[in-house]
């Protein structure tokens, strides 16, 4: 059974996010009478894309268990760990870049010394669901 989890967001995190596009559309509307209608274009693909990144980003982070596999997804990003390579999952607040929205995070470490940190809204039930189906 495939079971879903959301990232948990914070203010803190979603807030500076968010603002990228906006920083982005207050600079293009300083410089928008100097450019040509192709410039115009252009950075206007640029800032659609720019906008809808962000928006994948914050709307599609979720980590999901799908029988022996954890899958965590960050808008176009995705990575597959294998649940029988996890050799702890530990509480942590590390502000470094990664697939969660939330400072309440989870380090899992897998594999040979490599980690990485998410944040499900439902951690007590995702913990639960990923030690059901480690034994």
């Amino acid at each position: 059974m495939r079971t879903t989890y959301r990232s948990k967001i914070d203010v803190v995190i979603c807030i500076p996010v968010a603002m990228l596009p906006v920083v982005l559309g207050v600079s293009l509307n300083s410089v928008w009478p100097l450019l040509s209608a192709t410039s115009e274009f252009m950075l206007m693909l640029l800032y659609l894309a720019a906008s809808g990144f962000v928006l994948w980003m914050l709307l599609g982070t979720c980590y999901t268990i799908d029988g022996t596999t954890l899958a965590i997804y960050f808008g176009p990003f995705r990575r597959t760990i294998t649940l029988r390579d996890i050799h702890s999952i530990t509480p942590t607040r590390n502000p470094r870049s990664s697939p969660a929205l939330s400072l309440d995070r989870l380090r899992i470490d897998y594999g040979a010394h490599r980690f990485i940190m998410i944040s499900p809204r439902e951690k007590e039930a995702f913990l639960r669901d990923i030690e059901r189906r480690r034994s």
